[in-house]
């Protein structure tokens, strides 16, 4: 007998408006009800999101100056009522370049937790999302928790979006950063883009620039054309691709001077 795989389920933030106007046929499994997959704990290493723990609940969160730029963008998804339902794991999970959450957690270094019956392993987020729609989950594989490692120094994160209006839209572009700071000086820096390719992406060349630059307000003339080089824009309806790597390039520089102040 064929066992379909089912559809697994928490906020259905994104899988209920993909369904409208015609009936649900595949098989779904709610993992929303199960308390060990929700909440955010803290130990020596790092920190660790659950799966289903939502929006809001990071938003309410007591966490750390490192945590400010994920909230940014927490409050950017959706309205009150979808940051309620929404979770962690969905945003990854569905994978759309346009994800919020994701530029965020690549600037956190998150790394993935996946379970199946055969064990668990972990892998960088970089390598968890692999296409439009696309990640490397294998078969009976749920992704568990989001992992985020302690910084070496005091750490600050920030993010922006550009979108059609304030609130309630599909991002045009975005951008998140993360600084380790020394004396008032960047002593490590990740810095990722989404919206801008087909998977969210670190600008290396950027960050290694960064490294040694004081935190006044010549920041954001750190960034550079040559920098936004991973990037692979498109034209569709929301912008042409050289609109993206315009804005893109403003919204790293106003990114960076929030850094300074």
């Amino acid at each position: 007998m064929l066992v379909r795989p089912h559809t697994v389920l928490a906020g259905g933030t994104d899988f209920f408006p993909a369904r409208v106007g015609r009936a649900i046929e595949e098989d779904v499994l709610d993992i929303g009800g199960i308390d060990a997959l929700r909440g955010i704990s803290v130990d020596a290493g790092g920190w660790r999101l659950g799966a289903t723990t939502t929006w809001s609940d990071l938003i309410e969160a007591d966490l750390p100056p490192l945590f400010d730029g994920l909230k940014q963008a927490a409050r950017e998804i959706g309205g009150r009522q979808i940051q309620n339902a929404g979770t962690l794991a969905g945003n990854l999970c569905n994978a759309s370049p346009a994800a919020d959450g994701v530029p965020g957690l690549m600037a956190l270094d998150a790394e993935i937790e996946l379970a199946s019956r055969s064990g668990i392993r972990r892998l960088p987020l970089a390598a968890f999302i692999t296409g439009n729609r696309r990640t490397a989950l294998k078969p009976g594989e749920l992704l568990v928790a989001i992992h985020i490692p302690r910084p070496v120094h005091d750490a600050r994160s920030a993010f922006l979006k550009l979108g059609a209006r304030r609130y309630l839209v599909i991002s045009i572009a975005m951008a998140a950063a993360t600084i380790e700071i020394v004396e008032r000086r960047i002593a490590a820096a990740r810095i990722a883009v989404g919206a801008c390719s087909v998977v969210a992406q670190r600008l290396p060349a950027l960050e290694a620039v960064l490294v040694g630059a004081a935190l006044d307000g010549r920041l954001g003339d750190c960034v550079d054309r040559s920098h936004l080089a991973p990037l692979t824009p498109i034209d569709d309806i929301r912008g042409s691709a050289a609109y993206r790597r315009d804005a893109v390039l403003i919204l790293l520089r106003r990114l960076l001077l929030e850094f300074a102040s």
